[in-house]
């Protein structure tokens, strides 16, 4: 129990005094207690340190010299993972304690509960496991407190053994010793484990199966034979297959019908850095090294060398790849005994979660591959790779993962109640709000296949079990449509819909400051908007909660509908018909369609950027149809290059003040093959930008502002939004771009949790 009786005087034995911390964030599965036993001990100091609920509670007196030094140090010497918040220090009474202790966890306070991520291997235990002298040379789970997985093998809170996926797994002698001892970097590392009483290896194909360390040997046999192998990680499966053997990776393609959508690399790390390999490669500078070696190991998009070797089937189309550094020690060991890059793409049926369990993904994966390295460490929830993409100097997620989700928020105020907002229909995530905090859910994925719909129920109920938080709301999206709208509005409590891009302008505007009013550009494929027309490509006035639309561009009508998205051709039908031009480079009969067009059926009205890309990249001859989200606007971004002025977009403005961008002017100039197509494509970007410029200006001048944001899917592309970018902040404007949350729909449901802050939610 605390003593908090103010009456006590401090008592002090010439320059001797005692301080209690209290301290929350990120404190638990890092190391915090025993850090802080090890730094009293360096002080010389006597106390206590204890677990409260996702505080730590700290005493400690002694000199008043080192005391202070003491209290420094707990927030500037911590372990790398550590991420304390100091809530509260006072002096209290000098007791003459005669040593420092971790103390059992109490639960006598009221939980404030953080959950972290799953860790990448640190540097020590990466020694020991190539160091042969070491009892866990070459094991494949090894792990500290400063590395291995957490939030993947969490079945609840508080984070102990006993509380995990590893609680079948007895500790052996060995691990207990360095379980118990508080000098150990093993003290409470809860996976721990070693040869002798951890999880184990398993290679299985249709003809044979291999369990123990010989497992790994065999999966790199047939890794080299050119066979695909499905293998289970920290949070699911990855698909992987020789990066340099094009007929395993054609193979792969075809199998998981995945013609043309990028598949991530992952490199050993080789040299000095570890980046030897992405060097070879890839383009790379220290910004994205960094990137690539930071602890959350992302998937980071970087642009091919010239000079590369590796196979075009990596990335069709398209001269960026995602690349990534081995996290796990499974991974590091398979990549060094490779020698050189695998593909690591998603062990899953397209556009569901990764895979988590051996026998389903047997099952799932049967018609991609018949070899599977599993091991039998059971993963509680799955958790895919993190995407970033370095845009205008500064790290842009992309997708929230593994090593990043679940993010931890502050939001800019209390909640009234608590409140679970349940994202957009594509690249779902989830998010939980309770007073003035927020936590947003790693990628789910599509809401389009049952399983999808199960992880997301699942997801859903663990981050209310684990934060002990039970929602008395719902916040969605206002399209009744979306499989997370309509999933809502089944469970029978108070619904709170937001508008599409009104939750993308609120992400943005918390990431960087409400105490401002902003000019947001909402780019994207296509949400419903007030109007009842789908939206994507507004610019929103105001702040969070009070959104007013000032501008957009020249409305048109997508044949087909939903379609359209996956089949560009329609954009670019609809765009010519708009401007009565005749596309000429048409290879299907649009008689019929044209004709529905025409008379507005299964045609809405739309004012998507997202679309404008697709119709763009088809009559400049592209692409006609899609196999994957966006990959008309990427093709369109990659081929894009040399020098070309702007064409001006005419600005007209209605009764109530609204403004629309006319894009015919951009359109005739584009089908006019005096220049090249990477001329007109970089012609088009560069447009765009512009426009964004003249928009802003004319609307500064009739409603000041303070900032601009540039969010939704399509500021995705690095070459928009670098232009605008820098554009607006040669024309004098501050301009931000989300960074710790997706500007796609990935953050939306955070700026839900917003929109309903502002609407008193």
């Amino acid at each position: 129990m605390l003593n908090d009786n103010k009456e006590q005087s401090v008592i002090s034995a010439g320059e001797i005094e005692a301080c209690r911390w209290i301290v929350t964030g990120r404190v638990q599965g890092v190391g915090f207690r025993p850090f802080v036993f090890c730094l009293a001990k360096r002080f010389g100091l006597a106390g206590r340190v204890q677990n409260l609920a996702g505080q730590v509670l700290i005493e400690a007196e002694g000199a008043k010299s080192k005391l202070d030094a003491f209290g420094v140090a707990l927030f500037t010497d911590i372990p790398p993972l550590a991420r304390p918040k100091n809530i509260r220090v006072e002096k209290i009474a000098y007791r003459q304690l005669e040593s420092f202790e971790i103390v059992p966890s109490s639960a006598a306070v009221a939980p404030e509960i953080h959950v972290p991520p799953d860790y990448f291997l640190c540097d020590d235990c990466k020694r020991e496991m190539n160091a042969p002298q070491d009892r866990r040379y070459h094991y494949p789970f090894i792990n500290c407190t400063q590395c291995g997985p957490r939030y993947s093998l969490i079945i609840r809170l508080p984070y102990d053994r006993k509380n995990t996926t590893m609680s079948a797994f007895e500790l052996c002698s060995a691990c207990q010793k360095e379980y118990e001892n508080p000098s150990d970097r093993r003290f409470h590392a809860e996976p721990v484990a070693c040869p002798a009483c951890g999880p184990k290896l398993c290679f299985v194909n249709s003809n044979y199966r291999v369990d123990g360390s010989a497992a790994l040997d065999i999966c790199v046999s047939a890794l080299r034979r050119g066979e695909i192998v499905a293998v289970k990680g920290i949070g699911g499966y990855h698909l992987m297959c020789d990066a340099n053997n094009v007929a395993s990776i054609e193979q792969l393609r075809i199998n998981k019908h995945r013609p043309h959508k990028p598949l991530a690399l992952m490199f050993p790390w080789r040299g000095a850095d570890g980046m030897e390999m992405v060097k070879q490669e890839l383009e790379s500078d220290t910004n994205s090294q960094t990137l690539l070696g930071s602890p959350s190991r992302p998937i980071v998009l970087l642009r091919k060398r010239q000079d590369s070797n590796l196979p075009e089937l990596i990335a069709p189309g398209l001269n960026e790849i995602g690349a990534m550094l081995p996290y796990s020690p499974l991974h590091h060991m398979l990549l060094d005994e490779m020698g050189n890059a695998l593909v690591a793409t998603s062990g899953n049926v397209s556009g569901e979660p990764v895979l988590t369990e051996n026998a389903e993904a047997e099952h799932r994966l049967s018609n991609v591959t018949q070899s599977f390295l599993h091991h039998n460490r059971p993963i509680q929830r799955p958790v895919d790779d993190p995407v970033v993409r370095i845009i205008s100097g500064k790290s842009r997620l992309f997708r929230a993962g593994r090593g990043i989700a679940p993010i931890e928020l502050d939001l800019p105020g209390r909640l009234t109640q608590p409140l679970l907002a349940v994202g957009g229909h594509m690249k779902n995530t989830v998010a939980l709000g309770w007073e003035g905090r927020a936590v947003l859910s790693p990628h789910i994925g599509d809401l389009s296949t049952p399983r999808s719909i199960k992880v997301f129920e699942q997801v859903i109920e663990d981050m209310q079990q684990l934060y002990d938080v039970t929602p008395q709301a719902i916040v969605c999206d206002s399209h009744r449509g979306y499989t997370s709208s309509r999933w809502a509005a089944r469970k029978g409590l108070p619904l709170i819909p937001i508008w599409h891009h009104h939750a993308h302008a609120g992400v943005v505007a918390m990431e960087h400051s409400l105490d401002r009013t902003w000019l947001v550009f909402t780019w994207d494929g296509v949400g419903l908007g007030e109007d009842g027309t789908l939206w994507g490509g507004e610019a929103l006035y105001g702040n969070s909660g009070s959104w007013r639309r000032v501008s957009r561009i020249r409305p048109f009508r997508l044949p087909g509908g939903e379609q359209a998205g996956r089949e560009p051709w329609r954009s670019g039908q609809a765009l010519c018909w708009e401007c009565n031009i005749e596309n000429k480079l048409a290879t299907f009969d649009t008689t019929l369609l044209k004709k529905a067009w025409e008379r507005e059926l299964n045609a809405p009205v739309t004012t998507a950027v997202g679309r404008l890309f697709d119709g763009v990249a088809n009559l400049l001859g592209l692409i006609d149809k899609a196999s994957y989200e966006g990959q008309a606007g990427m093709y369109l971004e990659n081929v894009a290059s040399g020098d070309a002025r702007e064409i001006e977009l005419p600005l007209d403005q209605d009764a109530d003040g609204l403004l629309t961008v006319d894009w015919r002017p951009l359109l005739e100039k584009l089908l006019q093959a005096d220049s090249s197509v990477a001329q007109r494509a970089m012609q088009f970007h560069v447009s765009l930008a512009h426009s964004i410029v003249v928009q802003a200006q004319h609307i500064h001048m009739l409603a000041p502002f303070d900032s601009i944001g540039l969010t939704g899917g399509v500021f995705q592309n690095k070459l928009l939004a670098e232009l605008a970018v820098a554009q607006l902040t040669a024309a004098g404007f501050d301009v931000h771009l989300t960074e710790k949350l997706p500007c796609n729909d990935g953050g939306i449901a955070v700026g839900q949790l917003v929109e309903a802050l502002f609407s008193n939610g």
